[in-house]
């Protein structure tokens, strides 16, 4: 059993991974932020062209949800602005009508070749290597404490 000193190190900030991940996710978001300007989404609107970019058809809401670990609740106004946008279309399940399916639209697409553009200059700031095992990394952390 540790003493109350060494206790009190255990909520240090540089001890936390929490904020450290934190801080990481603002300054990726805010490196990101040219491209998601230029597109006019956001950084979570982004995720779902993402999803739907790898995707050769129509998914789901629940689909989405799963991929970027959100519920339908913070999902479906995203998707609507998204809509509205013109970037993604939304139409009801004929067998289910309480499922939502979301597909691109042209406009939507049209975006994909200047993310791809834009991510191939940004990855140059760092080497493959140490992408490959932050992500491996991550996987193992989100796997062990989603």
């Amino acid at each position: 059993m540790g003493n109350a000193i060494d206790d009190a190190k255990l909520v240090h900030l540089d001890q936390q991974l929490c904020f450290k991940l934190y801080a990481a996710s603002r300054l990726v978001i805010r490196a990101y932020k040219p491209l998601l300007d230029s597109m006019g989404v956001t950084y979570p609107q982004y995720l779902v062209l993402m999803v739907l970019w790898q995707s050769e058809s129509a998914v789901t809401v629940g689909h989405l949800g799963d991929k970027l670990m959100l519920d339908s609740g913070t999902l479906t106004p995203l998707i609507k602005r998204m809509e509205a946008l013109g970037l993604v279309a939304r139409q009801r399940g004929l067998e289910d009508e309480r499922q939502v399916w979301v597909q691109l639209t042209d406009a939507g697409k049209a975006l994909q070749p200047m993310a791809i553009n834009w991510v191939k200059q940004v990855a140059t700031a760092t080497t493959e290597v140490d992408l490959v095992a932050l992500r491996k990394q991550l996987d193992s952390l989100l796997e062990k404490i989603g």
